[in-house]
């Protein structure tokens, strides 16, 4: 453990500070400020880190990640154990450590009395701490297995996947139908919010390990789900949940109303030097209205004031969420509690408890505005629109950020006959096997969608069940089975 006492000296949790908004909204870069010594300030945070006896930390984090053990090894300066230890449950903590919503600080015994240990931030610290301190090296297999595998969708379920397995002596080739590798953490996940680089060079060190990466193939249509089975000796699906949920009410075919995904794709490539359609949705001038007030929503309002929007305004659904935990979400659970994020400090304003009524036309076929109404929620939790409260909402650009449906899965069942759930994901059993002999599904395709540490885990799991699959038996960790809490593995 870290220093015994810490907790009781250092009582406040201190967050890393965030760029001045009026500097930041000027670029694309990391919100945060670049610390030129975070040394003392890590140590302090790190000792915070109590002896608990039983670290619930641990059952927060679908990874297992070892947190009390990195914590400790933060606050005595060893960072290369501490890197160490933590891929020994997480492939990308540069990841998680800035966009996972770290369930684990939910679950921190402190937080019980105090305010919890920032664990997310000592995470990102030893991540950076990992490439600047030249510890990024690939791991090379000692033997190769001859078997080959095709993991389809690199997003960060199928990067784990495919990492694990390439450790494991498998051949392991990467398909991405994009231009290029990283799936929603490429061309979903803004610049202010994860810079590329990151991807980047994780993408470096598993090239070096011998993964193989083919974007701009789509698997389906430039090569098919059978003849990629016949090929390979196993197949991954870990497509994403990429289907959007749709709000169709009067007035949805009108011009200016966007999927959230296909405007911030557009933003984001223009960062990366690629092109974009003409016609791509750009909020310059515009008053803009996000429908959602999730992770998404808050990438379209940041992406949103830097384009110049003339105004941004996202509509919730339902109220605020408390400041404090809600007496029926009891610790070590994650509560629904109020957060500001980097964006929403930036500007915009929010409107609670508001329901989208109808889609207004401008009288050329494009949007004008929305009819809004207050929400009512009943006790059983059915949602309607409290008679006499509807207002106009003046928008030029509407965005639907209202989460996912499920994966694409067209040409997956018609090419080689997979079967779904009910919800339209990919079926698998407690193996992350589907249907298809030889063909295994694991994050937000067979999951649902949900969080980058989910997707990590899944995708961890499912290497350790291709494994066993193809060699009789397996040695990779596996943190979780389908559909479970975290286990440790």
């Amino acid at each position: 453990m870290a220093d015994p006492q810490g907790f009781q000296t250092i009582r406040d949790r201190q967050l890393p500070p965030n760029r001045p908004v009026a500097v930041r909204l000027r670029d694309w870069k990391d919100v945060h400020e670049i610390l030129a010594d975070g040394q003392p300030w890590i140590t302090d945070q790190a000792s915070r880190c109590m002896d608990c006896g039983v670290p619930f930390c641990h059952q927060g984090c679908p990874l297992g990640n070892l947190i009390p053990e990195w914590n400790d090894l933060a606050w005595r300066g060893q960072w290369p154990d501490a890197v160490e230890r933590m891929h020994a449950t997480n492939n990308f903590p540069e990841f998680t450590g800035r966009i996972c919503p770290a369930p684990c600080e939910s679950a921190c015994v402190l937080g019980i009395h105090q305010p919890p240990v920032t664990i997310r931030n000592i995470e990102q610290t030893i991540a950076d701490a990992e490439h600047d301190g030249g510890l990024m090296t690939p791991r090379i297999p000692t033997r190769l297995t001859g078997a080959t595998v095709a993991v389809v969708g690199s997003g960060p379920s199928g990067l784990a996947c495919a990492q694990q397995l390439t450790r494991a002596g498998h051949t392991v080739v990467v398909y991405e139908r994009d231009d290029a590798i990283g799936g929603l953490l490429r061309y979903g996940i803004p610049d202010f919010k994860m810079e590329k680089h990151l991807i980047d060079r994780r993408l470096e060190q598993m090239e070096a390990e011998g993964t193989r990466f083919r974007p701009s193939v789509t698997i389906g249509k430039d090569i098919t789900w059978d003849a990629l089975r016949r090929r390979f000796d196993a197949v991954v699906v870990a497509i994403g949940s990429t289907l959007p949920n749709d709000l169709p009410l009067p007035g949805r075919k009108l011009d200016g109303i966007h999927y959230a995904m296909d405007f911030l794709k557009p933003a984001n490539r223009i960062q990366a030097g690629k092109p974009i359609a003409n016609d791509a949705p750009n909020a310059a001038g515009k008053h803009v209205v996000i429908i959602g007030g999730g992770d998404t929503g808050s990438d379209c309002l940041g992406t949103s004031l830097r384009q110049g929007a003339a105004s941004v305004t996202t509509l919730s659904v339902v109220d605020k969420a408390p400041d404090d935990r809600p007496d029926n979400q009891p610790w070590p659970t994650m509560p629904m509690v109020f957060k500001l994020s980097s964006s929403h400090e930036e500007g915009g304003t929010v409107d609670y408890l508001a329901s989208t009524v109808e889609y207004l036309d401008d009288g050329q076929g494009r949007i004008a505005g929305l009819r809004v109404a207050r929400t009512h929620i009943d006790d059983m939790g059915r949602f309607s629109t409290v008679p006499g409260t509807e207002r106009f909402l003046k928008a030029d650009l509407v965005l639907l950020s209202i989460g996912f449906r499920g994966p694409d899965t067209s040409a997956l069942t018609d090419q080689v006959g997979a079967e779904l759930t009910p919800r339209g994901l990919i079926g698998r059993d407690a193996r992350f096997a589907t249907t298809v002999d030889g063909m295994f599904a694991c994050g937000d395709a067979g999951r649902g969608q949900s969080l980058v540490v989910w997707a990590i885990a899944e995708g961890r799991s499912c290497a350790a069940a291709v494994d066993a699959h193809l060699q009789g038996h397996s040695e990779l960790p596996a943190p979780i089975a389908p559909g479970t809490m975290s286990l440790r593995g």
